[in-house]
């Protein structure tokens, strides 16, 4: 059988020579009034027009602030229309922009911070605290802050004040070059250790988003929710990107509720929606959805984690439309493959490849193609991959190889049809909410405990979640399960809570010290790491 190397047979995108911020508010050239931002909590519409005005105001005031090229704002907020315009104004300046979970801990956000050192930090005046206790002893950013300062808000500035300070500004010309100067830099685990600076250029985001637009093909009538954070690839890329550079409508949710995001859809006839497998799953059986009318959703897309066929097809029976799955790494700006609306969907499959995407499977051990039809692991290669990780040439050498193939971590397959179908993960982490938990990080953690020998953290399946972290502990002296518990709720964010404990003699190691978790996963799905014991050192 011939190997399997697929490439997408849609026409590769047309890519304008923009920066990102400038491709997607071109729509403010010809529908100015037009509703680019709506912000749920409010009601508060933000025109084409005046996003582009705020963005231009921001890009200012920021360079007066002493923004130069280069430079990272670090976004610690829930998702608003300012979220979107701080993000773009940043990009404009020729900053780049690192979005952070507003659930993080300071001991999270610290590292974070210090890696891409952060001159400038905007936040939300309940946080104020935490990101003040993120940066002491380490960078220094100029804070500012969405609303009025607290206060004890000395030293924030109102986000506002910025935006005054721009009006009527001149933003120079050749700021950014589209092709090699960095707009965004999230943090990713890519396919095990701790979290990276994922740096994206301009060019790379644009191509994607256009990647993704040749596909979904959103209209300026479609109006998209961001139920998913502004600070995951999700809800800035997938949502937002696609839906401002179809000159369409994005509705802002400060956070996700069942009934907020219903009511969202109803009140502002939201035609698409791209959300995480736990938005899915409420969907298809939480009892609030027969309380609101969703007749304008047309397609309902998932992403960010796996989604089982039998709840995909459960959740489209009952709205009434598609549910289609994507596929995609931070490494990649957000998409790899998609499902295509105008085509019956596939349940399981995680949809084709973008244009411009190709694809190998290759095994596992040897790194050589399979034929057509087998699992291994997906490896990718496309315009949109990101330039490499931050201050680590290591780890990038070891995800994109001399030929530029992106190695995901992932075991897949694809049908004789070009389907890909995602059966399994390589790679370790753990995807709670479709939200990155790197084992690593919490075993360095659980060691830290007095009475903790050795741990290893694996994934263990749960409906609602996806996925959550289970700890596999060695003691070293008197511990039960409860208390390991609470001492790692106490320092990290809610989704990265272990939420269960086995203990054991040892942790299996390879030869080369590297703990064999697809070793204790085996284990744990036979029932062997089921009982929580105390164990007392002898």
């Amino acid at each position: 059988m011939p190997a399997t190397r697929v490439v997408s047979d849609r026409p590769a995108v047309r890519v304008p020579d923009l920066s990102l911020p400038d491709f997607l508010l071109r729509a403010a050239d010809d529908r100015p009034d037009a509703p680019a931002v709506i912000d749920a909590a409010s009601g508060r519409t933000v025109t084409y027009g005046e996003l582009r005005r705020d963005v231009r105001r921001c890009a200012v005031g920021l360079r007066r602030r002493g923004m130069r090229p280069g430079d990272v704002l670090a976004i610690v907020a829930p998702n608003s229309p300012e979220w979107l315009v701080a993000c773009l104004g940043a990009m404009a300046a020729g900053g780049m922009v690192s979005g952070i979970n507003p659930l993080y801990t300071a001991d999270e956000i610290a590292p974070q911070l210090r890696d891409h050192g952060a001159r400038f930090l905007l936040t939300i005046p309940p946080f104020l605290s935490l990101v003040r206790s993120a940066a002491a002893g380490g960078v220094e950013p100029d804070i500012m802050v969405l609303g009025e300062a607290p206060d004890d808000g000395a030293g924030a500035t109102p986000f506002a004040d910025v935006l005054a300070a721009g009006e009527g500004g001149h933003l120079p010309g050749g700021l950014v070059d589209p092709a090699v100067d960095l707009a965004l830099l999230p943090y990713s685990s890519g396919t095990t250790g701790l979290a990276k600076g994922v740096m994206l250029t301009h060019r790379a985001m644009v191509t994607n988003v256009e990647q993704m637009q040749a596909v979904m093909a959103l209209s300026p009538a479609d109006r998209s929710v961001a139920a998913a954070p502004f600070f995951h690839a999700v809800g800035l890329v997938v949502v937002a990107g696609v839906t401002l550079r179809a000159g369409g409508t994005v509705v802002t949710l400060p956070r996700f509720e069942v009934d907020a995001y219903l009511a969202a859809i109803a009140e502002y006839r939201v035609t698409v929606s791209v959300v995480v497998p736990p938005i899915v799953l409420a969907m298809a059986r939480h009892p609030a959805v027969d309380r609101y009318d969703l007749s304008s959703l047309r397609l309902l897309g998932s992403g960010a984690a796996p989604l089982g066929a039998d709840l995909q097809q459960e959740c489209a029976a009952r709205i009434g439309c598609p549910v289609g799955q994507g596929y995609g790494m931070t490494e990649a700006v957000a998409a790899i493959a998609l499902f295509d609306a105008d085509l019956p969907v596939v349940p399981g499959s995680v949809g084709m490849l973008l244009p411009g995407v190709e694809a190998r499977i290759v095994d596992v051990m040897t790194g050589a193609d399979l034929p057509a039809g087998e699992t291994g692991e997906l490896v990718v290669r496309g315009p949109q991959l990101m330039a490499g990780y931050l201050n680590n040439a290591e780890a990038t050498a070891a995800t994109i190889d001399a030929d530029g193939w992106l190695h995901t971590g992932d075991l897949a397959r694809f049908d004789a049809d070009g389907n890909l179908f995602v059966d399994d993960r390589l790679k370790e982490l753990v995807k709670v909410k479709g939200l990155q938990v790197a084992p690593a990080e919490l075993e360095a953690l659980l060691r830290t405990h007095p009475a903790v020998a050795d741990a290893a953290v694996i994934p263990v399946p749960d409906e609602r979640a996806g996925e959550r972290p289970k700890a596999v502990v060695v003691a070293s002296g008197p511990v039960d399960a409860e208390a390991i518990l609470a001492f790692v709720a106490a320092r990290v964010a809610p989704h990265k809570r272990i939420t269960e404990v086995a203990f054991v003699e040892a942790i299996p190691t390879s030869p080369s010290g590297k703990i064999l978790r697809r070793l204790l996963v085996a284990q744990d799905r036979a029932g062997a790491l089921s009982a929580e014991r105390p164990m007392v050192a002898p």
